[in-house]
């Protein structure tokens, strides 16, 4: 075999539809005609992300009655959330700024952050089918106030807490708790009295998470007439700071923020101003990211190649002005999705949401953001990862194979000869070592069009082992980008029971010069042999 070192050429071969007859498609198999050549360098490793990298969030919705916090102690939901682990499970979202922690008994230090086994903690199923109906009504509250933009104080007592570290522990996840950033002084100042009752408790249950101060800082005014600036807010992170430090039981754990909105206006100010102020207070910087407005958008903006790349111009923005302040301090997606506005309703919870989430996930790693949290796993709106009954959605799965298929270090892929044709999208990495053995790489693949098309192979790669994950909609032809349900490699994939997921496997392909990418389809191909040296 080659040297790993060398450059690997994939040729990506183009499809045209056939002119003469009008039948069918013709693979163009000339590479010096309609084609690209990808060139995939396996020598070096040009960005390694964190372990958690796909990351999901919960949104803090659920808690405006907080008898929908117990949906977390469902069998079903917590066996879809073991399947994502490890991540961090960030609890926050805009109602955060409007909670207000009440505890209701008085607590003593418990030792102790368990009170039973996972198991004993399962919610009864006749309880469960009660609060999935009613959390359909809720949401039609919830939507109401976003309209209006206005919002009601929430007060939340020790059982949201409990529950939500009961589920990330048992889950294996890692808690992110959102703090209300809108309490706040005459002088505008952040009061730290609530979040100070809230961490009390949960040092005297002896609770580890880490934490967050506020939601998009940038909508304060727009959503409860209240203006915070950057350098005050980033005041208010080191007070927060200063209270973990002061801790015995806090003072090793996380603080993430500010949160902020992607680069618009003023929103790059109140940026500029926290990383003056707050850089130094907290371990990651992050902002949010959102491609289109849920309310209008369109079945042709989630295949828009050029709607996928405003995410590089938003990212490498944000990223200059981190690295001036901070240098060295990771940059997240704190929280994203499809469409903002709760999503994009038949839209974001469809087979065709996959197309931004992969690619997001891709490009976001090449660009040198760390984490990726994934608005919402379970919530309000339109782009959560499981529906109404529970039941995991597309973007649920793709999510899975990822986290198996991938690793966390990204290899460089790059583009000569005909220009770029940006329907068929391209990512390496090198192979989760969890699943695979070292020097393994796994070339993830979108194709955006309506049409077939092949990635064609050298030998040093066509003569070796190649398992092929192929994601397409279980209906064919443009109306199945509208559906809910996904098949892999032909399959329909489906939960087996409520704590029993599918065996999500591969086809083993034999060698072969192609490598074949359906019309509208999501890829992970694992090049098993390639002993990549970067991935030793």
């Amino acid at each position: 075999m080659e040297s790993a070192g060398l450059l690997l050429l994939l040729v990506l071969v183009l499809v045209l539809w056939n002119q003469t007859t009008g039948s069918g498609v013709q693979l163009i198999r000339d590479p010096d005609r309609n084609s690209s050549a990808v060139e995939l360098d396996l020598s070096a490793v040009i960005h390694r992300v964190d372990r958690r990298f796909l990351s999901v969030t919960i949104d803090a919705s659920l808690s405006s009655e907080e008898k929908f916090v117990s949906l977390l102690s469902s069998p079903k939901i917590r066996t879809l959330a073991r399947a994502l682990s490890p991540c961090f499970l960030r609890f926050g979202g805009t109602r955060q700024d409007f909670m207000v922690f009440s505890p209701q008994r008085s607590h003593q230090d418990s030792g102790s952050s368990e009170d039973g086994s996972c198991d004993q903690m399962e919610l009864p199923s006749w309880l469960e089918d009660k609060l999935k109906k009613d959390w359909t009504q809720q949401q039609l509250i919830l939507i109401r106030e976003d309209l209006q933009r206005k919002y009601r104080r929430v007060k939340f007592t020790e059982y949201t807490v409990d529950l939500l570290n009961s589920f990330s522990n048992c889950s294996g996840m890692d808690l992110i708790f959102g703090l209300n950033a809108l309490l706040r002084t005459a002088d505008n100042i952040w009061n730290s009295s609530n979040a100070a009752s809230l961490l009390k408790y949960c040092e005297s249950r002896r609770y580890r998470m880490s934490w967050e101060l506020g939601n998009e800082p940038n909508s304060f005014q727009k959503k409860a007439g209240i203006r915070v600036d950057g350098h005050q807010l980033g005041r208010d992170f080191t007070r927060l700071r200063e209270m973990m430090s002061r801790s015995g039981w806090h003072h090793d754990a996380g603080l993430f923020g500010p949160d902020v909105g992607q680069p618009r206006d003023h929103r790059a100010d109140i940026l500029e101003g926290f990383l003056q102020t707050g850089a130094q207070a907290v371990d990651a910087c992050t902002w949010h990211h959102y491609y289109v407005n849920g309310r209008d958008a369109s079945l042709e903006d989630f295949l828009d190649p050029k709607v996928l790349d405003t995410l590089a111009l938003k990212t490498k923005e944000v990223l200059k002005k981190v690295k001036l302040v901070s240098p060295d301090k990771p940059v997240w997606l704190g929280e994203t999705s499809s469409a903002y506005g709760g999503g994009a309703v038949g839209l974001s919870d469809t087979f065709v949401a996959g197309f931004m989430w992969l690619d997001k996930l891709g490009l976001a790693a090449t660009l040198g953001l760390d984490v990726v949290m994934r608005q919402v796993f379970i919530g309000s709106g339109s782009y959560h990862m499981v529906d109404e009954n529970l039941d995991p959605l597309p973007d649920y799965w793709l999510s899975v194979l990822y986290k198996r298929l991938v690793g966390p270090e990204v290899l460089k892929v790059g583009f000569s000869g005909v220009a770029q044709r940006k329907r068929v999208r391209l990512y390496l990495h090198c192979a989760n070592k969890k699943s695979y053995r070292g020097g393994a790489v796994t070339l993830i693949s979108m194709n955006l069009g309506q049409t077939p098309a092949s990635i064609s192979v050298p030998a040093v790669v066509s003569s070796n082992a190649v398992e092929a994950f192929v994601l397409q909609s279980d209906q064919p032809g443009e109306e199945g980008l509208y559906s809910r349900r996904v098949k892999l490699n032909g399959d329909v994939l489906k939960m087996v029971d409520d704590k029993t997921l599918p065996d999500l496997k591969g086809t083993r392909l034999p060698p072969a010069e192609h490598l074949q990418l359906p019309a509208f389809s999501l890829n992970f191909f694992v090049l098993t042999d390639a002993a990549a040296a970067a991935c030793m």
